[in-house]
């Protein structure tokens, strides 16, 4: 009973319980009479016999070993089973699909900066995606190494890379490391091109690389933040007026109705109350010249002024413009 215990006929196949698995070796090295072999879509089986491939077959579908398998592979196509003679070869199934991964940098990178000493600290943040370019060269490098091959692995092997060649890519044509998001696609297809070529040496293919976002020091992002909004205060005049002519423009086009004329009517009432305040400030800069002695300047006011007398531009209760600097009152 024992005997025929053993020869009962193998099922070949693999299930991919485990996500993320490129390369899987059969458990089984005991081929028996009878045994079957599965393959699924996006996977390739490889025999080999003595460490050595015998066959790679990509077509996914249900064999009969003996009969669609053996006469196809090099050294064993005249393999015959005898009755306690099963074929001792080892199969490795591929997973050709492709596959998406996170990556990010394990530390900060000091990237050269003027007035830095140190560098400036950077994270970068993404994904990429991989797959089994050449299960040959795959196999020729891992077999008898290793019994199977991941994402994680993929992924370590480029995250080992992946500061020198930010450091590189950022460095190259001059540009602003304040900056970096606006040039991020740039910077990811050079670095894609690196990975790509040194993972083509073991058979894995880099069929995308992304970077999502940089992340800068606390006290940067502060900075960045504090210099947008200095900027939106300096245009914001200059917004309104484009604003509101863009909606009069609308307003006198096919969609004129109850709505429109509203609309118009609101615009026209803002713009009156602008050239009322700049008439009133106009008023009150004479008055101010009038009363003040030949040569001298004109005496600021006790409370803050509505717009700047340098520039126009209107003010927040601040004691200087946020524009020109002038001081507004005493």
């Amino acid at each position: 009973m024992g005997i025929f215990a053993t020869q009962l006929a193998n099922v070949i196949e693999w299930n991919e319980s485990k996500e993320g698995v490129l390369l899987w070796k059969w458990e089984n090295d005991e081929i028996k009479k009878g045994s079957k072999l599965i393959i699924r879509m996006g996977q390739d089986a490889i025999f080999m016999y003595n460490g050595k491939i015998e066959g790679i077959f990509e077509r996914e579908g249900r064999y009969d070993v003996e009969s669609d398998i053996i006469p196809f592979l090099t050294t064993l196509a005249s393999f015959k089973f005898g009755f306690n003679a099963p074929l001792r070869a080892e199969v490795l199934f591929i997973n050709t699909k492709e596959q998406l991964v996170k990556w990010g940098t394990k530390s900060a990178i000091n990237l050269p900066a003027q007035g830095l000493p140190g560098g400036m600290p950077i994270r970068a943040f993404g994904t990429f995606s991989c797959k089994v370019e050449s299960a040959k060269v795959l196999i020729e490098k891992l077999a008898g190494v290793k019994t199977g091959y991941t994402v994680d692995d993929v992924k370590g092997r480029i995250i080992a890379n992946l500061d020198q060649l930010l450091m590189s890519w950022i460095g190259k044509e001059g540009r602003d490391i304040f900056n970096l998001q606006m040039d991020a696609a740039n910077i990811a297809k050079g670095i894609m091109a690196d990975l790509d070529r040194d993972m083509q040496k073991i058979g894995i293919s880099i069929t995308d690389f992304n970077i999502e976002s940089f992340s800068y020091p606390e006290e940067i992002r502060k900075m960045q933040e504090k210099a947008a909004a200095q900027s939106l205060l300096s245009d914001v005049n200059k917004y309104q007026q484009i604003a509101m002519a863009d909606a009069v423009g609308k307003g006198g086009g096919s969609g004129s109705g109850v709505a429109s004329d509203m609309v118009q009517l609101q615009m026209g009432m803002a713009m009156g109350q602008q050239m009322v305040q700049g008439m009133m400030h106009q008023g009150m800069a004479a008055n101010n010249q009038a009363a003040a002695p030949a040569g001298a300047a004109a005496p600021l006011p006790a409370v803050s002024p509505k717009f700047c007398p340098n520039c126009g531009t209107p003010t927040t209760g601040t004691k200087f413009c946020g524009n020109c600097g002038s001081q507004l009152f005493v």
